[in-house]
């Protein structure tokens, strides 16, 4: 089970840097139940191991690509985020004192502290594209304006998936033209 959420999550991942057309620098926040992955409801059954296996499917993806990650924590922490001190200091966002467990952040969360070099937690964040695993809702986390993404999977392990990219406002009426690389 373990190794086909692996496998999954970095599908996903993949599939979402592609479709949101990320590079190098950007963000993407990822909110994770690892009761859904294993088909509990979510805050039910927290699963170190099926956390750590997202995890080894996703952070390697986005490692390489050079693209941020940011994970939610669970609402026992506000759903603040785990990410990267660098990629804090990049987009001036305010470190809180804070370190995820996983039943107070979760297990997601606490394996991305283990996992990141300098990992710090912030409360907001305004990221380019994300993937919600097991209904986490990350929607708070993304710039305006948010656009569905289909994936060719439609869940990692238990857990149903939804992803968004962003892309920005369009203004000016009528009489605007837009450029189609922004779309």
């Amino acid at each position: 089970m373990y190794q086909t959420i692996k496998e999954q999550a970095a599908l996903a991942v993949t599939e979402l840097v592609e479709a949101a057309a990320l590079k190098r620098g950007d963000l993407m926040v990822i909110g994770c139940s690892s009761s859904e992955m294993v088909g509990l409801k979510i805050g039910k059954g927290s699963s170190l191991e099926a956390a750590q296996a997202a995890f080894a499917g996703i952070y390697p993806v986005l490692k390489e690509k050079g693209i941020f990650l940011a994970v939610q924590c669970c609402e026992h922490l506000n759903r603040a985020l785990i990410l990267e001190e660098a990629a804090a200091e990049k987009y001036g966002y305010e470190i809180v004192n804070v370190k995820p467990q996983p039943k107070a952040g979760g297990s997601f969360a606490t394996t991305a502290w283990e996992h990141f070099e300098k990992p710090v937690a912030v409360e907001h964040i305004r990221a380019k594209a994300g993937l919600d695993i097991g209904g986490t809702l990350i929607g708070m986390h993304l710039k305006e304006v948010a656009v569905p993404v289909r994936l060719s999977i439609k869940q990692i392990g238990e857990a149903n998936i939804l992803c968004a990219r962003t892309r920005p406002r369009f203004i000016g009426g009528e009489r605007a033209h837009y450029c189609d690389e922004l779309k």
